[in-house]
């Protein structure tokens, strides 16, 4: 049982304060890579491997015009590249540049870091409680709706 002198949070509260605190990593790791945190999390998202735009989207949580000058942007940097889908002539895929692999991931290593670092004083089980608990949110929020919802 964790004790603290602070009072305890809400759940929605604490979930409130935990996205704003890794908005802050992800903020101070981008300064000091000279990114945006978008850019960031970008970079981050490409390291596995070139993506749609759709996809994109959808993970950005963006609107298309608003992905497209992200893009455009870092290709303008030379971070990423666009290249046409194998799969559909119509459509393109973001891939990282040597650069761009470069800088994404030097932030997220960094990013990874910091953030398991703030956690560093947790007990392991309650780490692991943490991670399950969150992974269960993500997923079940991933999941289409049901029908008639």
């Amino acid at each position: 049982m964790v004790t603290t002198k602070e009072p305890v949070l809400r759940f929605t509260e604490a979930l409130v304060r935990l996205a704003h605190l890794v908005q802050q990593v992800f903020a101070e790791v981008s300064r000091e890579h000279d990114l945006t945190p978008q850019q960031a999390q970008l970079l981050c998202l490409l390291i596995d491997g070139p993506v749609g735009m759709t996809e994109l989207t959808r993970a950005l949580h963006l609107e298309k015009s608003s992905l497209t000058g992200l893009v455009d942007r870092a290709e303008k940097r030379g971070l990423v590249t666009r290249t046409r889908d194998s799969r559909d002539r119509r459509a393109c895929r973001i891939e990282l540049t040597p650069d761009g692999a470069r800088i994404g991931v030097l932030a997220h290593e960094e990013v990874a870091q910091r953030l398991d670092a703030l956690a560093g004083e947790l007990p392991e089980g309650h780490r692991e409680l943490l991670a399950s608990t969150i992974g269960g949110i993500l997923t079940a929020h991933a999941r289409p709706p049901a029908p008639g919802r």
